[in-house]
């Protein structure tokens, strides 16, 4: 189970900006997520999705407003709490399956020699990837890369966990077999918060945010944002069209 006795929201943004140079990301962006869930952030590429999620976790600092994660401020200090699956899979392409997460274990200070060894070969046996231990990163497949570093990610069993478009580039049968790891880790208390621009990963997530231009849209559970639309068979991509021609969030979707 993650180590976590927090009872409030996993993350709450108030008016936060950011810019690169004189591009504009984010303006007064505000979002709360509740602990627990899997929150998708859905939205076309340059929506805003990853320079959010990098803020989250402290990899930059906003230019204004405030960001509260667990309840405190991203810092070197929280690092052991969160989780974080980058887009491009952050291994050491030198060393085994096993090296990395040994590796990343001791980076997240998983105490325990034996605890530790345990925890490890756990998640490699969760991520499938047990039969390949040994082989180095350079020589796995693109999906066992990804494998690799969601247990890199996990490894430290955090109670707030970050993943930046992790199913790009799955075939159907491996993205099927992710969402039940997540799915699963959502069961233990997990919070997940999942950044995508494919309809089939919005779909299995608790809630979404649809992001556009930098901004929240919509926001609400995914049949509460099909529903808005007033169409009886409406899909999620028919739902994000809608947001968009309407100019923003129904009042009615929460």
């Amino acid at each position: 189970m993650p180590e976590s006795n927090f009872s409030g929201p996993a993350v709450e943004v108030d008016k936060l900006s950011f810019s690169y140079s004189r591009q504009r990301v984010l303006d007064k962006f505000s979002l709360e997520i509740p602990s627990g869930i899997s929150f998708g952030l859905l939205g076309p590429n340059g929506a805003g999705k990853t320079t959010l999620i990098r803020l989250l976790v402290g990899l930059l600092r906003a230019r204004a407003g405030t960001i509260l994660t667990l309840g405190k401020k991203p810092s070197p200090h929280t690092a052991h709490l969160i989780g974080y699956m980058p887009q491009l899979p952050s291994l050491y392409a030198e060393l085994s399956v096993i090296q990395n997460v040994e590796f990343f274990a001791r980076i997240y200070r998983l105490r325990g020699r034996k605890q530790r060894t345990q925890r490890v070969e756990e998640v490699i046996k969760l991520v499938d990837l047990w039969g390949h231990r040994n082989k180095s990163v350079t020589n796995l497949s693109g999906g066992m890369r990804q494998r690799a570093s969601l247990a890199c990610a996990i490894v430290h069993n955090p109670p707030l966990l970050f993943l930046d478009e992790p199913t790009v580039g799955l075939d159907p049968e491996l993205r099927v077999t992710f969402w039940e790891y997540f799915t699963a880790l959502t069961r233990q208390g997990t919070t997940l918060i999942i950044s995508s621009h494919t309809m089939d990963d919005a779909a299995h997530c608790d809630r979404l945010a649809f992001m556009r231009d930098g901004k929240v849209i919509a926001l609400g559970t995914p049949d509460e944002l099909r529903q808005a639309t007033g169409q009886a068979k409406a899909t999620l991509e028919d739902a994000f069209l809608y947001f968009i021609k309407h100019g923003g969030v129904n009042k009615n979707v929460r």
